[in-house]
């Protein structure tokens, strides 16, 4: 007996069969419903960090040659991110897979998986900051280094001597038997945890190349004189005066001397033969027999004595003219004065520098 007699429901229809359209929208909906589990998987994976919390920042050295999937893994095994196969996919997709970089760069756990490949990418590495100052000469330079162990002093020094000429044209006049004294341009650089001397000096003369400009280039060729020249001149003035006025009217009397055949005299050529840094050298040092000693020989020291700024620089291919042959820098206040006679100058060493 039917079971619909039974409880007097009468006869029940059957469910009418699903046709095929209906069974092609079900599985289409399933399909999209686990491709959009899928993407948000993906993006979860990708764009969301595997710790939500601020993390402390770990160094990881991504070493030359390691493939992007060995990153992955690595990463996955040390915690960073969830699983490799996050980073190998955004690798892919995001076309950085062939240009993630050496070097040591800082990451943690709450950086996403897009953030970290960026960095690689960019090679945003771990640097340190080094700070040049203006007048240094290559020995306080290399020695600075030394002490915040970044280079062995050795090491750079050496590394300077090198002819660097087929790389950085204004060295073309430089003598070759002379360091890079003078072109290590003093600045903040920005260096690799654990930089060669060769990239620090390149810095520097890569920032020396771009701060000498096609028109100062220009002015130095018409005023018939070399970079080399201009150079050294500089590096006097940025030991000898303080200002940048001061020091365009040392360098017209500088140059004005030059040109007349009168010794330089200059105080700071010595102090770079003996290493002191007295205001007013003694008669003993000046009769040392240096190329540098420009009390002992005519014109321009041998080479540059420190590493000039940018106004010295400027000073020095742009001096003013004046009637003053003399000048003394006061030691305490660092002005500058100016005497047209020997007698003069002499007066005011004896008052300034007694």
């Amino acid at each position: 007996m039917e079971i619909s007699k039974i409880f007097g429901l009468g006869s029940i229809p059957s469910a009418p069969a699903m046709s095929g359209i209906e069974n092609k929208i079900n599985l289409k909906n399933i399909a999209f419903l686990i491709l959009g589990a899928f993407l948000l998987i993906v993006l979860w994976g990708i764009f969301v960090p595997y710790s939500l919390t601020a993390k402390p920042e770990m160094v990881y050295d991504l070493q030359r040659g390691l493939g992007y999937k060995a990153i992955g893994v690595a990463l996955e095994k040390q915690g960073i991110i969830k699983n490799h196969a996050f980073f190998t996919l955004y690798a892919l997709i995001s076309g950085n897979y062939n240009n993630l970089q050496a070097g040591n760069y800082k990451i943690s756990s709450s950086m996403s998986v897009a953030d970290i490949i960026k960095k690689f990418a960019a090679g945003d590495i771990v640097k340190n900051s080094v700070t040049i100052v203006e007048g240094w000469n290559l020995q306080e330079i290399a020695q600075y280094l030394d002490d915040k162990k970044i280079a062995a002093k050795k090491d750079f020094i050496d590394e300077t001597k090198k002819d660097w000429s087929q790389q950085y044209d204004f060295l073309n006049d430089k003598l070759k038997k002379l360091s890079l004294e003078g072109y290590l341009f003093p600045d903040t650089y920005e260096l690799s945890k654990n930089p060669s001397s060769r990239e620090i000096f390149q810095k520097m003369l890569d920032a020396f190349g771009g701060k000498l400009t096609p028109e100062l280039r220009a002015e130095i060729a018409k005023q018939k004189k070399s970079i080399f020249e201009i150079v050294t001149m500089a590096s006097i003035l940025e030991k000898e005066v303080r200002s940048t006025e001061d020091k365009k009217t040392v360098s017209g009397i500088l140059w004005k001397r030059l040109e007349n055949n009168m010794g330089l005299e200059v105080d700071s050529t010595i102090n770079y033969i003996t290493g002191k840094n007295d205001p007013g050298v003694s008669v003993k040092d000046t009769q040392i027999d240096s190329p540098y000693n420009t009390y002992k020989y005519k014109g321009l020291p041998l080479g540059p004595i420190s590493n000039p700024g940018m106004d010295s620089i400027i000073a020095a291919i742009h001096p003013i003219k004046s009637d003053w042959w003399y000048y003394l820098s006061v030691p305490k206040t660092g002005q500058t004065i100016f005497s047209k006679t020997l007698g003069e100058h002499n007066a005011t060493a004896a008052k300034y520098l007694r």
